[in-house]
């Protein structure tokens, strides 16, 4: 018996029935799968993608709202909404008539339009933060944001909780182990070493937290206001708060990512809880799905950043080489211009208080009814919310920290359930047991993928020593 409650036989013999209907009902993908083979790495076009709990990848045909449609014509209730990338559904109609708009009069132009002057102004009353830029996706925001900070402050040290993900930025892939900084498994290619600049400590820890700023060589502290992707953890009351009394006390600057916290409402955390970053990244949904990220802060930090500005433009060893562009910050297409009418777009038309609503609604519903699936079967699973997204997770307590969240990780039960939702017409994220909701996702799919749920577990409970 394992602390998930359920026996890992039991758990085998669910996953391999499982795998076998799945390769008996997608030939077309399966199909799709050799083929590609030939051409692309594992597969697929980016490596990850084989990380779905199918046998053979699945291959999608179309998506629109909150389904998606495969290439064996098989309809699916998505829960995962491409990790948030689309958490306001596949193609809102205001974001394919932009890209119908915008198609026709230009992609890039690395020129500015009307359209990010109107964006500017839309984040700034949205999220409370005056000034703002554009990056082409998340890891470039977090990236660019830890250039500034590190000119600003004149440190080099970044500060991150055990467990975090803030994209690709090289600074984050670490964690934490026995009081110590260490290297994420799994890294390849790997030529820094990351804990020279990077210090880790536990989500929710005020006393591990102030003993690291204290030492007074942290830039800045990167996180999100509720950890995402190790399961979720959510900030215990007031911890927070005192993350930003610490990193002003110790003259550290807060960045808060809510890239995936997005979720909470229309301003994010950041609205929601009051909280004031000094710098905010966003990405993956805030254009309606196409690539496109933005980062804000307050007026001190843009004159700090002036300052940072011109003391890197004084003359060294090559005076004619000292302008903008060298500034490791910004790529060819960040802010091109389609991008820029989709985020004005998004922002106007999309990301409304309606949508939020229904968004919000669903969650509740969802995260209600996992309580008592899970008590009807007994189960001693929790469940967290954070707005439009809730999870799942194979312990009686919901976790405080990386750490805790991670120990209750069951990889094996995970992925066969997840395999027996998809084989009956439902996604949820991958990676863990995270939901999101749509302002396309109803009272009915909330449904269906709760009786879904509710019979995979019954099947598996039912057999032979599923209990011990």
């Amino acid at each position: 018996m394992t602390a998930s409650g359920i026996a890992d036989s039991a758990v085998e013999r669910f996953a391999a029935r499982e795998r076998q209907r799945f390769l008996d009902s997608h030939p077309a993908s399966v199909r799709l799968a050799e083929r590609a083979r030939h051409s692309l790495y594992g597969g697929v076009p980016m490596h990850w993608m084989s990380d779905w709990s199918t046998p053979a990848p699945l291959f999608v045909a179309e998506a629109r709202g909150a389904r998606l449609l495969d290439v064996d014509g098989h309809e699916y209730l998505d829960f995962c909404l491409g990790d948030t990338a689309s958490m306001f559904g596949h193609s809102p109609a205001p974001i394919a008539r932009a890209l119908a708009e915008q198609g026709a009069r230009g992609l890039a132009t690395m020129l500015p339009g009307e359209d990010a002057v109107r964006a500017g102004e839309l984040l700034a009353g949205r999220f409370g933060l005056p000034c703002w830029q554009v990056a082409g996706s998340a890891s470039d925001a977090n990236r660019f944001v830890l250039r500034w900070a590190r000119a600003i402050t004149g440190r080099k040290v970044i500060l991150v909780f055990d467990g975090c993900y803030h994209g690709s930025v090289d600074e984050t892939l670490v964690r934490g182990r026995e009081g110590r900084t260490v290297h994420r498994p799994g890294l390849i290619g790997q030529a820094r070493n990351l804990t020279q600049h990077t210090r880790v400590v536990p989500f929710n820890d005020p006393a591990a937290l102030e003993a690291a700023l204290s030492q007074g060589d942290i830039a800045a502290l990167l996180c999100e206001p509720a950890m995402t992707n190790i399961g979720l953890v959510l900030p215990e009351a007031g911890f927070l708060q005192q993350a930003r009394e610490l990193t002003s006390r110790y003259g550290s600057l807060l960045i808060l990512d809510e890239t995936h916290s997005l979720s909470a409402g229309p301003g994010g955390c950041t609205r929601a809880w009051g909280l004031k970053p000094d710098f905010l990244t966003l990405g993956k949904a805030i254009a309606g799905g196409v690539s496109c990220a933005v980062y804000g802060f307050s007026r001190a930090m843009a004159q700090a950043m002036q300052l940072a500005q011109q003391h890197a433009r004084e003359p060294l060893a090559a005076p004619e080489i000292n302008g903008h562009g060298h500034s490791g910050m910004g790529t060819t297409l960040a802010a091109n211009a389609l991008a820029m009418h989709c985020l004005r777009v998004n922002l106007e038309e999309v990301m409304t208080d309606t949508a939020y609503q229904r968004m919000l609604g669903s969650a509740a519903q969802l995260a209600e009814g996992l309580r008592d699936l899970f008590a009807a079967h007994r189960l001693d699973w929790t469940t967290s919310e954070l707005g439009a997204r809730c999870e799942f997770q194979f312990r009686v307590h919901p976790p405080r920290n990386g750490a805790e969240a991670e120990a209750a990780f069951h990889d094996a039960l995970q992925q066969a359930l997840h395999l027996y939702l998809i084989n009956r017409g439902v996604l949820i994220t991958p990676f863990h047991n995270m939901l999101l909701c749509s302002p396309e996702t109803g009272p009915d799919e909330v449904q269906r993928l709760l009786g879904a749920l509710d019979e995979g577990l019954g099947e598996l409970l039912a057999l032979p020593g599923a209990r011990g």
